[in-house]
């Protein structure tokens, strides 16, 4: 079925008109009415913001601490518009939500990372947005499951919401990371390979979970060609009522601002296009010498196998495999190749090799 995403939207028609990234910022929770209207205040005066955002309904991992101040938040966030005029945005996970939100004039709206992971959810929401059409930011679910973010996306487009933006958050881990929730920036990469028209918006304060952290990822995010950022502000961020360590007054956002760096899509320059063909031709002829060696290696891996099967030996040769592990990341080392990244590589080859030698073994004589 083909896309009936929406091209002209409200997300698409601010990139046009100001020409750089959508800047969308406010406090991760409505606390009081003047904390509201202190931070919208203070982000207008930046002259950079088009979107101003709060939570209104914030249920946390467990009961007990603040979880909102409800629809009585709503009436703060009409009087940000009257008084700023920035448009407001508000996340809802339920269909009251919804109804609630739009009876109040929320501009745009936000499906979170909890709500994402449940297709039930999502669905619910995407028929109470039904014949709405007001444009819904998606933030990725809270695993990294490309499937998901993509299929919540295709739910509000099949029920007729077709002004979409899609936000990325990071994703949760166990590994040891620095980060609250690691980027895992191949998985927004695909998402946009698979939705090209959507604005894809980072959210460096989810991601990071610390100060320290906003500005290197938004400077990533805006180089990886990001549609926009989404940083949370306050007031007083240290007496903030949730997530008060990624937080930073509107100051401070405007000084993060000023200190990214707005590279170009491309450039006219003669000298630069000639030189990146040249080095775009260069990287073709590495990749096909690449692609020939990897054919090569897995010929010979076939012809091990069928060495194996003749002498009934098994596939998995542990110590074999360690010793390989081992030397290849001492010869990326000596050749300043990431070692990480070799480490990946082998383990695709690894996997390549046990299927193709596992295929050999189970045919029949």
């Amino acid at each position: 079925m083909e896309s009936a995403i929406a091209t002209d939207t409200f997300f698409t028609r601010l990139l046009a008109a100001k020409g750089s990234p959508l800047l969308i910022a406010g406090p991760c929770s409505a606390e009081t009415e003047e904390q509201v209207l202190t931070t919208a205040k203070g982000l207008v005066a930046l002259g950079k913001i088009d979107l101003f955002r709060a939570g209104i309904w914030k249920p946390r991992t467990r009961p007990g601490s603040f979880e909102g101040v409800g629809v009585g938040g709503l009436r703060w966030l009409r009087r940000v518009k009257e008084e700023t005029g920035l448009p407001v945005t508000v996340e809802v996970a339920t269909p009251r939500h919804v109804e609630d939100a739009l009876a109040y004039g929320v501009d745009v709206l936000w499906i979170g990372a909890r709500t994402t992971v449940n297709p039930f959810a999502v669905q619910e929401l995407a028929d109470a947005l039904a014949g709405t059409n007001v444009p819904v930011m998606v933030k990725n679910p809270v695993n990294p499951d490309v499937a998901l973010w993509a299929g919540a996306l295709e739910r509000l487009e099949r029920a007729g919401t077709t002004q979409l933006a899609a936000i990325h958050r990071g994703f949760s881990t166990f590994a040891p990371s620095r980060y609250r929730n690691a980027p895992t920036w191949q998985l927004a990469i695909e998402l946009k390979t698979r939705f090209p028209q959507i604005p894809l918006i980072c959210d460096p304060s989810h991601i990071g979970g610390r100060r320290d952290l906003l500005l290197p990822i938004a400077q990533k995010a805006l180089d990886l060609d990001y549609d926009g950022l989404m940083i949370e502000t306050h007031p007083d961020p240290d007496r903030a009522l949730s997530d008060a360590e990624q937080q930073v007054t509107p100051q401070r956002l405007g000084e993060i601002l000023a200190e990214l760096k707005y590279r170009y899509r491309s450039s006219d320059n003669a000298d630069y296009l000639n030189k990146a063909e040249e080095l775009r031709q260069k990287m073709d002829v590495a990749d096909r010498e690449i692609i020939e060696a990897l054919a090569r290696r897995m010929s010979l891996v076939e012809e091990l196998a069928e060495y194996k099967k003749e002498n009934n030996v098994k596939i998995l040769q542990l110590d074999r495999w360690n010793e390989i592990f081992t030397s290849r990341l001492q010869w990326a080392g000596k050749l300043r190749v990431n070692e990480k990244f070799v480490a990946e590589l082998y383990k695709l080859i690894h996997l390549e090799s046990i299927r193709k030698q596992t295929e050999i073994m189970q045919r029949p004589e």
